[in-house]
């Protein structure tokens, strides 16, 4: 990135009557940055008046948007746009002057040693002119509340903050799930709790100089429930909120693939099957998936690798997605996990605390040395890849494992009842909800029958020494053991 390329970023809705004079008085302060407003198409005409102005300034932009969609939502907007455009610094700020544009200057100095500056309303008495008890009242209890639940002591529910592009990642901001007020306080949770530096310094935040305060009881109350949701999160798994950089991944050394060949499918098609931002259709999917994983693949998972891995072994998982079953195995082996969505590894090690190592790759290009594993495993990968880049994959699986070692392949079967289920509801829902929907990627090479695994197999020099379909995991995969030959 271009050292200091600073944005201000200023979400608008019904700003009329500020956002011109908000404009200026940051004009006039000549600090060699950009202005970006986000509209969410304001019936007041407020974003007219931004276009006018972008039409005379050429530091000014505007994103117009189709509605009222959130305050959380125009600021991620907002920051995955400063991150496109290779801005340095972010500030962001209200369009009211509640959030004067003379502490604009020590944001920017402030962030030379710090990852985020925040504007707060706690360090001094009577930072809160003009509020009336309602408000003030709302606002004291949020921030008592945040700090004792959390264990977070800034003024955690403030949107006058900058942050320093160049030192947090933009994955980061793609782990935070709230669109409204409480990403506010998320955001700086995740922030803080994967220790970035945080500075806050003294501001008055008057109140607002025309209109009404967008906060409501509504909000305050879906901000309660995101905040005891994110408490009982944190209990239950210590790791969720961490982040993992791709280039942090191999906790050995080992060289990262970060520009992985691609095959049948790409990384942007895992990394977004992996998001957290999806739709209803697919959130009720993944919720079905991981009941199946965690309660009937795992089981069967386990029997297989105990069956014929020994403990303690080098063992491969390629192809881990979100790592749900594998936590008994972490146990058993040293279990490196291999992925090419940067997503998936993320929820990965949110899962498994205890992997032996996270590998950011592609499995058909696996970035370690020849020979490295006791052992490999691969649960519903095969079926997404045409049989030549399945060859492909297990020359590689070939490559990687010791001699005389074995692998284990769960492998779609053309009848398999995930596949039949799955294939009713595509059609159901494309058919006759015209809902235009893929609940994962393509699979484009399912097992059909025994011979055809045992041909694609002796092409990359491996034998089947099994082959199972049955009961234990409810006729879903075709269960395949190979043994390097």
């Amino acid at each position: 990135m271009t050292l200091n390329k600073t944005l201000i970023l200023i979400p608008t809705y019904n700003e009329a009557e500020n956002v011109e004079a908000i404009f200026n008085e940051i004009h006039r302060l000549n600090l060699d940055a950009d202005i970006l407003f986000i509209d969410d198409h304001s019936p007041d005409g407020t974003g007219d008046i931004i276009d006018r102005l972008v039409g005379r300034y050429s530091h000014l932009s505007v994103i117009h948007r189709s509605g009222k969609l959130g305050i959380g939502s125009a600021h991620l907007e907002g920051i995955r746009w400063a991150y496109k455009n290779n801005y340095t610094i972010l500030i962001t700020m209200d369009c009211d002057f509640s959030h004067s544009p003379r502490y604009l200057s020590d944001f920017i100095r402030y962030s030379t040693n710090y990852d985020i500056v925040i504007g707060s309303r706690y360090i001094e008495q009577g930072s809160l002119p003009g509020w009336n008890w309602y408000r003030k009242s709302l606002t004291y209890i949020g921030h008592y509340l945040i700090s004792k639940i959390l264990k977070m002591p800034y003024d955690a529910t403030g949107a006058f903050r900058l942050y320093r592009l160049d030192k947090i990642p933009a994955g980061i901001f793609d782990m935070i799930e709230s669109r409204t007020y409480s990403f506010f306080f998320e955001s700086l949770y995740i922030l803080h709790r994967n220790g970035f530096r945080v500075k806050e310094f003294p501001i008055k935040l008057p109140n607002r100089t025309y209109g009404h305060s967008k906060m409501t009881l509504r909000l305050a109350a879906h901000s309660l429930t995101r905040l005891i949701r994110i408490y009982f999160k944190t209990l239950t798994h210590k790791g969720l909120f961490l982040y993992f950089h791709p280039q942090a991944f191999d906790s050995r050394g080992c060289s990262t693939s970060t520009e992985p060949t691609r095959l049948n499918t790409t990384q942007a098609d895992w990394n977004d099957y992996w998001s957290v931002n999806k739709r209803t259709t697919s959130r009720v999917y993944d919720l079905i998936a991981a009941f199946y994983r965690k309660f009937v693949i795992k089981r069967t998972l386990n029997h297989f690798v105990k069956k014929y891995f020994e403990g303690g072994s080098e063992i491969l998982h390629a192809g881990c997605g979100s790592g749900m079953v594998d936590r008994d195995v972490a146990n058993w082996v040293n279990l490196s996990a291999l992925d090419i969505s940067i997503s998936a590894l993320n929820i990965y090690r949110k899962h498994n605390m205890n992997v032996h190592k996270l590998i950011h790759g592609d499995i058909s290009d696996i970035p370690v040395k020849n020979e490295s594993f006791d052992g490999i495993y691969s649960l519903g990968v095969m079926e997404h890849f045409s049989e030549e880049g399945i060859h492909k994959i297990l020359r590689e699986f070939h490559r990687v494992l010791k001699p005389k070692k074995k692998m284990i392949i769960f492998w779609a079967p053309e009848l398999g009842l995930s596949v039949l289920f799955l294939k009713a509801v595509h059609y159901t829902l494309n058919n006759f909800f015209n809902k235009n929907i893929k609940l994962h990627p393509d699979e484009i090479t399912r097992a059909r029958s025994k011979e055809q695994v045992k041909s694609i197999l002796a092409k990359a020099d491996l034998k089947m020494i099994d082959y199972y379909f049955g009961i234990k995991d409810f006729f879903t995969h075709a269960i395949i053991v190979i043994e390097k030959d």
